[in-house]
């Protein structure tokens, strides 16, 4: 990566991380959560080992996970430079608008309420939309094939994560809910 964009990216993680501490702040007390083991393995874990993946590229000489998937040239970077700060900016926007139900894990909250305005009028889970471009956008940065399996990682992560909740929020709203998956779509408007 051009040096001259590793300072954009680490502002865009840590306007997200900044934002996400801040925020928690005023979360609603949780009435049924996952184990924390389960937690540890199908989230925690896989993001950490995507994390890994998207760092130095010495750690991965002479690996064919370093090979090149997209040239390192301005325009890519750029690219993905402008991924990252769309992503950072739809998980933080979704993360807003959530408030008191956001949680890092699969919750339900007391007094959950079910979140249709803002990002959440197109797709159910933005905040997982935004973490995906901001892992793409890290992804076409580093231009080699590591970033692209680890937005796979977290892309798998967070699916798993998406179908527990839609499960649980389908339990706890009913037809309401089923309603709304119906007219919206998981991730990406129109697509998936």
């Amino acid at each position: 990566m051009d040096p001259r964009f590793g300072p954009a990216l680490n502002l865009a993680w840590l306007t997200v991380l900044v934002y996400w501490l801040w925020s928690a702040r005023r979360v609603k007390a949780p009435v049924q959560s996952e184990s924390l083991a389960k937690r540890f393995v199908a989230y925690w874990l896989p993001l950490i080992l995507a994390f890994l993946l998207l760092g130095p590229g010495e750690w991965f000489a002479g690996c064919p996970l370093r090979e090149q998937f997209v040239p390192h040239s301005i325009a890519f970077q750029s690219a993905g430079i402008f991924l990252c700060f769309a992503g950072a900016a739809i998980a933080c926007w979704s993360r807003h608008v959530l408030g008191g139900n956001w949680s890092a894990t699969v919750q339900l909250k007391s007094d959950h309420r079910l979140i249709t305005r803002g990002p959440y009028g197109l797709i159910r889970h933005p905040i997982y939309t935004g973490f995906l471009l901001l892992f793409l956008g890290n992804a076409v940065l580093v231009g080699d094939w590591r970033g692209l399996v680890a937005v796979a990682i977290v892309f798998l992560s967070f699916w798993r994560k998406l179908r527990l909740e839609e499960r649980w929020l389908s339990e706890l709203f009913g037809d309401a809910y089923r309603q709304y998956a119906a007219r919206t779509s998981a991730l990406i408007p129109g697509l998936l």
